[in-house]
């Protein structure tokens, strides 16, 4: 079963770097739980990828009974892309999509509305770097693991 948290609403905010080929660093902020590094395998879809992205959601809810259905989850959140887009279904309309397995094996997923991502552009990037770096550096060394399933366009 994947966590769709709370269909999106315990999302707040957050950024992810796919500047460096084949992985994926960055950092979401939770309801309840704070922020969450991630060291992600994988790279973004062809429509964002190489770039930054960042988001921050409208209908966020910092609900106390998120707390109840995160609370477990592993932070930081190491493991392997799925699909990551802002256009990631030809039959669907364009929209961000974040979806990853955890090392864990666990299945995440956030889908936004389309003004709440965007692409940060190169002169807005510097803010972001020595956060990217620093959370690269720190998890790099975990992802020793041999990934944990094979990326797929669409489940």
């Amino acid at each position: 079963m994947s966590q769709k948290f709370g269909n999106g609403r315990w999302v707040q905010e957050g950024f992810l770097d796919n500047r460096v080929n084949g992985s994926i660093v960055g950092r979401i902020v939770f309801a309840v739980i704070g922020p969450v590094d991630m060291y992600l395998r994988g790279n973004f879809k062809a429509d964002i990828e190489g770039q930054v992205i960042q988001f921050r959601n409208h209908r966020f809810e910092d609900e106390d009974f998120a707390g109840q259905v995160l609370g477990d989850m592993e932070n930081p959140q190491i493991g392997d892309v799925n699909l990551i887009s802002f256009d990631p279904h030809p039959n669907l309309a364009p929209h961000p999509y974040i979806e990853w397995f955890s090392a864990g094996k666990r299945h995440y997923r956030i889908e936004l509305e389309p003004p709440d991502a965007w692409i940060v552009p190169a002169s807005d990037v510097g803010e972001l770097d020595l956060v990217s770096q620093t959370i690269r550096e720190a998890l790099a060394g975990r992802m020793t693991e041999p990934p944990t399933r094979q990326a797929t366009d669409w489940l």
